[in-house]
């Protein structure tokens, strides 16, 4: 009879630690999951506002140039 018992606590605590193992396991699944759909949504936008920087620089620099070559003395 003590011997069942043993078993029993034994198995219980088995079970308890398989448990808490596969929390932590999914845990970090979920956050690596997250981690990775906020890159996906994030790298998309960061090349867009990459780009818009780079048309707006370059749309400036035309202006200037506009502006100087009116602005220059003709020879």
């Amino acid at each position: 009879m003590a011997n069942e018992t043993n078993n029993d606590f034994a198995a219980a605590v088995g079970n308890v630690f398989n448990i808490g193992g596969t929390l932590v396991q999914q845990s970090f699944e979920l956050v690596s999951t997250l981690i990775k759909s906020v890159v996906q949504f994030i790298e998309p936008l960061g090349k867009s506002a990459l780009d818009l920087l780079g048309n707006a620089t370059s749309t400036l620099g035309q202006a200037a140039q506009s502006v100087t070559s009116a602005i220059a003395p003709k020879k």
